[in-house]
């Protein structure tokens, strides 16, 4: 099997698109169906369904592809073991993140490591709703659920909670909350209902309970912003809360605690510049896990 053409074989699957895949891989749309038909004209089988919507796999395609992703590994760990480019830590590394994590944690600490390695270009994603390492969406990425399919090395990351805060121009003007009933005349600033992903996002429904009314943002940036602006109360991450004094937290008894995981593709961990940015995170992680989980009187 030639790679070249495997290499475009890999890209316009994993994109759906010829014209995206000859976008990433700096080629013309002739090269890449030039490639395509080789390929094909090669094995003596049809790879790809193609139509003016898009490129979808055939049944030979599907067993194509994990052939191909198997070679890449290989050369990917090629590269890592023979290749001097990588021992510079030099390349791309794309983490995908939880917004909150992303923002409020990962952007100063990975920026700083960035700069120490200024062959190294770092990209801190937020994670969408489905993702994929395989389609190489992500090299690393921090997730809410425990990752249970695919060719993935995932461990636990860190525990966090969430607790209820308000601002103290928002207890000024509308008073203390000192029991949950407090909260029945309160704005509940929460996500979004139709757009949670993942089980982990399942606290607000105790919030919103407790109030008559809701205004919904899609981002825990947003949120935080609404909450620090004094327009209601909300649940926010504790160690993103920590920074801003004009917060208060609020009814200790209502806490939430949930786990990040970190993921990364088996065949990618074999290089050096992934395996560092991740070995990065983790460390960056426990050095801080105090700040990660509050003192309650218990997680929900």
């Amino acid at each position: 099997m030639n790679w070249d053409h495997a290499r475009v074989f890999l890209a316009v699957a994993r994109d759906g698109q010829m014209l995206a895949a000859a976008r990433k891989l700096g080629l013309d749309h002739a090269t890449v169906t030039r490639r395509l038909n080789a390929l094909e004209n090669d094995l003596g089988a049809k790879v790809f369904e193609r139509s003016p919507a898009g490129c979808v796999l055939t049944s030979a395609g599907e067993q194509l592809l994990a052939i191909a992703e198997r070679v890449e590994g290989e050369m990917v760990k090629a590269q890592s073991l023979l290749g001097n480019a990588d021992l510079r830590l030099s390349g791309t590394v794309r983490v995908g993140a939880p917004d909150g994590l992303g923002t409020y944690f990962l952007a100063a600490r990975l920026g700083r490591f960035a700069a120490l390695h200024p062959e190294l270009l770092i990209q801190l994603v937020p994670l969408p709703q489905t993702f994929s390492l395989s389609k190489r969406e992500a090299d690393i990425a921090i997730v809410l659920d425990r990752p249970r399919s695919g060719r993935l090395i995932g461990r636990k990351l860190s525990a966090y909670t969430l607790s209820v805060y308000a601002a103290r121009s928002h207890l000024a003007q509308h008073g203390a909350i000192a029991t949950t009933a407090d909260l029945a005349d309160r704005l509940a600033v929460t996500y979004v209902q139709d757009l949670t992903y993942s089980p982990g996002l399942d606290y607000m429904d105790a919030l919103t309970d407790l109030c008559a009314r809701r205004f919904e943002c899609a981002s825990v940036v947003g949120q935080m912003e609404a909450v620090r602006a004094g327009v209601g109360v909300g649940i926010l991450h504790d160690y993103a809360a920590a920074s801003y004094p004009e917060l208060v937290r609020l009814l200790p008894g209502l806490r939430f605690e949930r786990s990040y995981w970190i993921a990364v593709h088996a065949d990618m961990r074999a290089l050096r510049r992934i395996e560092e940015v991740e070995r990065f995170i983790a460390a960056e992680v426990q050095a801080a896990r105090r700040a990660f989980v509050s003192p309650g009187t218990g997680p929900a």
